[in-house]
């Protein structure tokens, strides 16, 4: 019988978790489905969210549920589980976009960046409570892994359907009504009567959510041109 290997395990706090989750780097099994997934330009967004959502239940050790998990932390979990599995350094490319006589310079700069750095940035202005008025107001929760598969954001009125989706729950002085109690068509009327500006602060709430994103100093090593840029979610991070 040939022996076991020794896996390593690791602790990660993620925003949505009370207590740190344990889990494993991937292995060559995990590996393999990363790369079916990679290498099929023609998969749709399920087939990809799918993938690592897979990935992710076979290395994570503690009980939780991923398809509830906010997209936020997914992305950070993510993140470490490539660091602990691949290595932490990762070079990022970004193009020089100055322009030289009304011409892009285009010079394409790398960076090495240690991925186990980047940690969750939550905006000074973030909020998931939502006035109406004196008396009334929302509740939000962060779109899960099925909200963003559903999601179309090429289409408004889909958007906005997501937007309403993320409604936790509906407080007066006297009570909470949480929308998973509430009729369809009850809650339909409900929404269809808020004023613009409280969707507005619900967009605002999406907005303002926790980022995986990392700032660095650019400087172009053709035409000098300096600025601060922010890398931004799991694409950014490894193209």
């Amino acid at each position: 019988m040939l022996p076991k290997i020794d896996v390593p395990t690791y602790e990660l706090k993620l925003i949505s978790q009370k207590k740190p989750i344990r889990f494993r780097p991937f292995l060559v099994k995990e590996q393999k489905l990363l790369m079916m997934a990679q290498e099929n330009t023609d998969s749709d967004k399920d087939y990809l969210l799918n993938t690592v959502k897979q990935v992710i239940n076979n290395c994570v050790l503690s009980e939780i549920d991923v398809d509830d998990l906010p997209m936020f932390d997914i992305e950070y979990l993510f993140l470490n589980l490539r660091a602990r599995s691949m290595g932490e350094m990762v070079k990022v490319n970004y193009k020089c976009v100055n322009k030289i006589e009304e011409k892009e310079c285009g010079n394409i700069v790398g960076f090495d960046l240690n991925i186990l750095n980047v940690k969750p940035t939550i905006s000074k202005q973030h909020n998931n409570r939502i006035e109406i008025d004196q008396n009334l107001g929302l509740l939000m929760r962060y779109p899960n892994l099925k909200t963003f598969k559903e999601i179309d954001l090429n289409n408004e009125d889909a958007v906005l359907k997501t937007i309403f989706s993320c409604i936790e729950s509906i407080y007066d002085p006297e009570s909470i009504y949480h929308t998973k109690d509430i009729n369809a068509k009850e809650l339909e009327e409900f929404v269809d009567s808020l004023p613009t500006s409280v969707v507005e602060k619900m967009k605002n709430f999406f907005d303002t959510m926790p980022k995986i994103e990392e700032s660095i100093h650019f400087n172009c090593n053709k035409c000098g041109y300096e600025e601060e840029i922010k890398i931004e979610g799991l694409n950014s991070f490894f193209e």
